[in-house]
C-alpha cells in the first residue's frame, strides 16, 4: 500500500534559512516542480515583504501556488490542501516529482496527513465575540493571555498578533473542553497520504539571525515601503489576513504615524526573529523529519544534496 501512495519531497525550515536556492537546484536534477507552502506568498503584489522568488530566481523550474489571490480574497489551510493536492496530481501526470517547500509548518502537516477541516455547526456568537475583542491591541494581549492560561503548548506556536489562529485555538476549547494542542497530535498520528522525505534545513542560530536582518535591509532597499504604500493606495485594509503578515504589519504602524522608520525596519527583523523561533519550535514537534543543519556541511549545497539523495532513494526519487 505504501508504494501506491504518491512520492513527495518536502523540504522547509525556517525564514531565511536558504530554501529557495536548495529548492531550485533540487527540482533541476530530479526533474522537480516546486509547491510553496507559504501562506502570504499566495497574495499578488505581495513580493518584496514575503521574499517571493522572482522569474529569474526560478531559472525556468515550474511553481505552484504563487501570485493565486488578490490581498482581499479568502486564503486559508482548507484551500491550500485542495490546491496543493491538486498540483502533486498533475505534477506527477506530467511525470515529474513534487516538491513542497515554504515555511507555514501548518500548511505542510495538514497536506501531509489529510487533516480534516470541516467545519462543525456551532452558533458564531462566541467566535464573533472572540474577534470583536481582538479589534484592539489590548484585546489581542487579552486573547493570548487566555491561551497561554488554557494551552501554553500551543501558545508557543502562534504570535499574539495572528488573531485567526489564537481564535481557532480557543474556540475549539470552548466548545470541546480540550486543548487545541491535543488536536494537533492527533492529527500528526494520522497516517500519511504520501511516500515523503521531510526536510528541514537549519542552520547556526548567530547566522540565521544574521541572514534575516540582511534579508530584512536588502527588503527596504528593493522598495518595501513603496510596495506597502501601493497595497494602501489600491485600498486594502490594515485588517486583512494578508495585511497582518510580518513586514506588513510594521510598515502600517510607520505608515499610521505609530513608529519611525527605522523602528519599524528594527520591529521587522525582530519580529522575523521570533517568528523563525516559533518555526523551529513546531519543526522540534514533528515526527519523520530529517535535519540537516548547514553548518555540518560546510554550506556547500552540492553535500547537502547528496545527504537529500541518500534518503529520497527509499521513495523512488533519485537525480538523474
Amino acid at each position: 500500500m505504501y508504494k501506491e501512495k504518491p512520492a513527495l519531497i518536502i523540504l522547509t525550515g525556517p525564514t531565511a534559512v536558504g530554501k529557495t536556492e536548495l529548492s531550485i537546484r533540487l527540482a533541476k536534477e530530479i526533474n522537480g516542480e516546486i509547491i510553496s507552502a507559504d501562506s502570504m506568498q499566495v497574495y499578488k503584489g505581495m513580493d518584496i515583504g514575503t521574499a517571493k522568488i522572482t522569474e529569474e530566481e526560478k531559472q525556468g523550474v515550474p511553481h505552484h501556488l504563487l501570485d493565486c489571490f488578490e490581498p482581499d480574497e479568502t486564503f486559508n489551510v482548507s484551500v491550500f490542501q485542495k490546491m496543493a493536492q491538486k498540483a502533486i496530481e498533475e505534477i506527477h501526470a506530467r511525470g515529474a516529482v513534487p516538491i513542497l517547500t515554504g515555511g507555514t509548518a501548518f500548511y505542510i502537516q495538514a497536506l501531509l496527513y489529510g487533516i480534516d477541516f470541516t467545519e462543525e455547526n456551532h452558533d458564531d456568537s462566541y467566535r464573533n465575540s472572540l474577534y470583536e475583542l481582538g479589534e484592539t491591541e489590548e484585546g489581542k494581549i487579552e486573547l493570548y493571555k487566555r491561551l497561554k492560561n488554557y494551552d501554553p503548548e500551543y501558545a508557543q506556536t502562534v504570535h499574539y498578533n495572528n488573531l485567526k489562529r489564537v481564535v481557532r485555538a480557543l474556540e475549539y476549547r470552548h466548545y470541546t473542553g480540550r486543548k487545541f494542542s491535543e488536536y494537533n497530535e492527533l492529527q500528526r498520528k494520522r497516517k500519511a497520504q504520501y511516500r515523503f522525505c521531510y526536510f528541514v534545513l537549519n542552520d547556526d542560530r548567530a547566522h540565521l539571525y544574521d541572514r534575516i536582518n540582511r534579508r530584512v535591509d536588502i527588503m527596504m532597499k528593493d522598495g518595501l515601503e513603496s510596495e506597502v504604500h501601493a497595497l494602501l493606495e489600491k485600498g486594502y485594509t490594515p485588517d486583512l489576513v494578508s495585511m497582518q503578515g510580518v513586514g506588513y504589519k510594521e510598515m502600517l504602524a510607520y505608515f499610521e504615524g505609530k513608529e519611525s522608520l527605522a523602528d519599524a525596519i528594527d520591529t521587522i527583523k525582530k519580529n522575523t526573529r521570533h517568528f523563525a523561533k516559533r518555526q523551529l519550535t513546531w519543526f522540534r514537534k514533528e515526527e519523520d523529519v530529517i535535519w540537516i543543519n548547514k553548518q555540518d556541511f560546510d554550506y556547500d549545497n552540492s553535500k547537502i544534496l547528496d545527504y537529500i539523495y541518500s534518503y529520497t532513494k527509499a521513495i523512488g526519487i533519485e537525480k538523474e
